[in-house]
C-alpha cells in the first residue's frame, strides 16, 4: 500500500474517473454522465478529456469552474497519510528544515543564446530561426514575439528579486540549468537520493546563480509525496517573489500523486503568500483549443495534400489513418494529440496543473504555463513506440526538439511571463495558446493520432536504414 500522497484505492481509474466526471458536472451534466458511465476508462479516457476542453469553450468561466471542481475534487479523494489531502496542512511540520546555500563560480551570461543543430543562435540568427519555425507552423507566431522580447531585455534573465523554486530540479524539461547561467536564485527541489542531489550541486557550482537547497541534517532534497508539511514549511520562508515551478516526473500513478503533491503546496504557498508566481510546462500531446490561424493552415496543408495517397491509405485502414485535422471552415479548433501509449494517468497529472494555472489565474494569481515542444527526453524515447513515432513526425510537418534546445527556450519563455507586462488574455483556452511551441502539431494536416501509427512505422524503418 502506497503512503505519504495516495489515491484512496489501490487503482487510480476510480479516483480519475470521479474528478472528470466532478470537472464537468456543472457545465456539461451530459459529459459528466458519459464519463461516470464509462467502463473501460484505460481506452475511454480520450474522449473524456477531450470533453473537459470542448465544454470550457462556451464562457470563460465555464473553463474557470471545470478547473475549480476538477481540483477539488482531487483533493477531497486523495489522502495524505491517514487523512485527506485537503487538510494536510493543519497538522503540524514534522521537522524543521535548514537552508545549504551553493554559489555558482561562472559569469552570468548577458545575451540569450538558443542552442540548436550543433549551433548556438543569437542576434540575426536567433531572428531567422524564428521566422522559420512560424512560416512552418512549429510555433504560433506570439512565441516568437515573446522570445524577441526577451532577447531584447537581456537585464530579465537574472530575475532580480524573484526565487525561482523548482520542483523536480533534475528534470530535463525544468528551467534548473539554463537559469543558472543567467545569475537566477534558484530553489532546487529534488528526490534526496544521492546521484541527483550530487548532479544539481556540480550544475550549481558551474553556473553563475544563487542555488537554495532544502538540507535535513547532512541529507540534502526533499521527497514531496512524504515530506509535503515540511516542504511547504520550508518553502514559505524562503526569501523574495516566489515563483513555484512544477515540472516533477514518475511513471504511471505516481505521477499523478506528485502531481497532487506539488499542487497541495502550490495553492497553501500562494494563500499565505499571494504575492507568489506558478509556473508550468504544457505537454503538447494534449488536447487544446486553438486559434484560427492555425486551423487555417492544417486545413490548407490538408487540401494540398497527396489525396491518392490519402485516399488508398484511408481505405485500407478503414477510414482510422490520416484524418484531416479540423473540420472545414470552424474558427476555434480543437486539437486532440493525446498518445494512448502515455496512459491516463499521465493525462491526468499534466490536466491538474493546466486546471490549476486556469483556476490561479482567474484569482489573481500571475501564472506561467507553456506548451512546450515534443522534445527527445530520456522519459519519451524509453518507450519504442513513442520513440519510432517522434523519429518519422517530420514526415507529417511536426519538428520534435532536442532537449537542450526545449530548456532554454521554456526558460525563456519563463521569465518572459514574469517580466513583460502583458495582460493575460481572459479565456484560459486563449492564454494557453499563446506563446504555445507545439512542434506542428496543431498546424499539420492530421488529425495526430491517425498519423501517429503511420509515422512510427516510418520512423522504424529509418533507424532501421
Amino acid at each position: 500500500m502506497a503512503t505519504g500522497v495516495r489515491f484512496p484505492t489501490e487503482s487510480s481509474t476510480a479516483t480519475a474517473r470521479r474528478a472528470v466526471t466532478d470537472a464537468l458536472q456543472l457545465v456539461d451534466p451530459v459529459g459528466a454522465r458519459e464519463a461516470e458511465r464509462e467502463t473501460n476508462w484505460r481506452r475511454g479516457y480520450l474522449q473524456h478529456f477531450a470533453r473537459l476542453v470542448e465544454a470550457g469553450l462556451g464562457s470563460p468561466q465555464d473553463a474557470v469552474t471545470i478547473a475549480n471542481e476538477g481540483l477539488r475534487s482531487l483533493h477531497e479523494q486523495m489522502l495524505f497519510d491517514d487523512g485527506p489531502l485537503a487538510t494536510a496542512f493543519e497538522r503540524p511540520a514534522r521537522s524543521t528544515w535548514t537552508t545549504l546555500e551553493v554559489a555558482g563560480a561562472a559569469a552570468p551570461e548577458t545575451e540569450l543564446t538558443v542552442p540548436y543543430r550543433g549551433r548556438r543562435l543569437a542576434g540575426a540568427e536567433l531572428d531567422e530561426q524564428l521566422d522559420d519555425w512560424v512560416a512552418r507552423g512549429v510555433v504560433e507566431p506570439t512565441f516568437a514575439d515573446a522570445i524577441r522580447e526577451v532577447r531584447d531585455h537581456p537585464e530579465w534573465l537574472r530575475l532580480d528579486g524573484d526565487t525561482v523554486v523548482v520542483l523536480g530540479a533534475g528534470a530535463e524539461m525544468g528551467p534548473y540549468r539554463s537559469l543558472l547561467r543567467w545569475g537566477a536564485t534558484v530553489a532546487a527541489v529534488d528526490l534526496p537520493r544521492a546521484d541527483i542531489q550530487k548532479r544539481i550541486r556540480a550544475q550549481a557550482e558551474e553556473g553563475a546563480g544563487r542555488v537554495l537547497l532544502p538540507a535535513d541534517g547532512d541529507e540534502t532534497g526533499a521527497d514531496l509525496l512524504h515530506s509535503l508539511r515540511d516542504l511547504e514549511t520550508w518553502i514559505g520562508g524562503l526569501d523574495g517573489r516566489l515563483v513555484l515551478g512544477t515540472y516533477c516526473y514518475a511513471d504511471g500513478a505516481t505521477h499523478v500523486r506528485v502531481s497532487m503533491a506539488a499542487d497541495a503546496i502550490s495553492a497553501h504557498v500562494v494563500a499565505q503568500r499571494p504575492d507568489t508566481a506558478l509556473a508550468y510546462l504544457a505537454t503538447p500531446t494534449d488536447v487544446f483549443a486553438v486559434p484560427a490561424g492555425a486551423v487555417t493552415t492544417a486545413n490548407e496543408a490538408y487540401d494540398g495534400g497527396r489525396r491518392m495517397l490519402r485516399g488508398s491509405l484511408r481505405l485500407v485502414s478503414g477510414g482510422r489513418l490520416l484524418q484531416r485535422n479540423y473540420p472545414p471552415g470552424v474558427e476555434i479548433g480543437v486539437c486532440d494529440s493525446l498518445v494512448p501509449q502515455q496512459g491516463p494517468n499521465y493525462a491526468l497529472a499534466k490536466r491538474v496543473q493546466r486546471w490549476r494555472a486556469a483556476a490561479a489565474r482567474d484569482a489573481g494569481t500571475r501564472v506561467s504555463l507553456n506548451v512546450a515542444p515534443a522534445t527527445r527526453t530520456a522519459s519519451v524515447v524509453k518507450n519504442r513506440a513513442l520513440a519510432a513515432a517522434y523519429a518519422g513526425a517530420h514526415r507529417f510537418g511536426v519538428e520534435v526538439f532536442e532537449p537542450a534546445t526545449s530548456n532554454v527556450l521554456m526558460a525563456a519563455m519563463l521569465v518572459h511571463d514574469l517580466r513583460s507586462p502583458r495582460t493575460p488574455l481572459r479565456d484560459p483556452w486563449r492564454e494557453e495558446a499563446y506563446g504555445a511551441a507545439h512542434g506542428g502539431l496543431w498546424t499539420a494536416a492530421y488529425h495526430p493520432r491517425s498519423a501517429l501509427g503511420l509515422a512510427a512505422v516510418l520512423g522504424l524503418a529509418s533507424s532501421r536504414g
